[in-house]
């Protein structure tokens, strides 16, 4: 919801956005209508951060993908942090920017389908539960190694500009609120991968059956009151105690 977007070919036909079409995470930082200058800066970090952790997380797909034996996403040139083969227009930037201007409190967007072709794998449904959970995996360890690079600078130097701060803390907090957004078991998000996996063929196909609903079931959970703090206070309080432990920041 990331991820950003995937599209699964399954019995001779695409089904796009099957897994983690929609990424979204919360907004940090000041209030853009309470200061211009902040809305700017938020833009200018929070877009190329978010932008760049949906490639990682696409990315992941493929290469797991990969090694199960589907080559289909390195084929078509999917395989690449170049942003210019993941970029969708609408929801990579267009839909970004306006919700971050909105100051609606929530990041969201998408990136192009990373093609996968699941019959090639070598064993369908552990070839399907892990290329599911590479996504939000590839966001936990981006999260972590921004992490890193906050306490490499501050070991090197004795401090750490604040500029790079902010970076860092938000693709922090981004890639964990990614991590667990995509982690819903709501399909197409990833989550719903796994758990579909795990039930009888004739629940599974019902559940994912839900897919063709599920931007509606997403846009709904997003602007419930409340219900995006509790679903990612992990996501926070992961994000407080890692900034705490290198940054020392409270």
């Amino acid at each position: 919801m990331a991820s950003g977007s995937d599209c699964w070919r399954r019995t001779g036909r695409c089904d796009r956005g099957v897994r983690g079409r929609v990424t979204s995470a919360l907004t940090p930082g000041p209030h853009p209508r309470r200061n211009p200058d902040a809305m700017l800066e938020s833009l200018l970090l929070l877009l190329p951060v978010l932008l760049f952790s949906i490639i990682v997380h696409e990315c992941a797909h493929g290469y797991v993908a990969e090694w199960w034996g589907d080559p289909t996403a390195r084929m078509l040139g999917r395989l690449t942090l170049n942003p210019l083969p993941h970029i969708d227009l609408v929801g990579s930037l267009i839909v970004p920017g306006l919700v971050l201007i909105s100051s609606s409190g929530i990041l969201f967007g998408w990136a192009k389908p990373v093609p996968v072709t699941p019959q090639n794998f070598r064993d369908r449904k552990w070839g399907d539960i892990t290329v599911s959970l590479a996504g939000p995996a590839s966001n936990i360890l981006l999260a972590v190694s921004l992490a890193v690079v906050l306490l490499m600078v501050r070991l090197a130097t004795g401090s750490i500009p604040v500029v790079l701060f902010q970076l860092c803390s938000y693709g922090v907090l981004l890639n964990f609120i990614l991590a667990v957004f995509n982690l819903l078991p709501v399909p197409p998000l990833d989550g719903s991968h796994v758990v579909a996996n795990l039930l009888p063929r004739p629940a599974a196909y019902a559940y994912q059956s839900l897919g063709q609903y599920g931007l509606l079931i997403i846009f709904v959970l997003l602007f419930i009151p409340g219900l995006l703090d509790a679903v990612f206070l992990p996501a926070r309080i992961a994000t407080g105690m890692l900034l705490e432990a290198v940054a020392g920041i409270r």
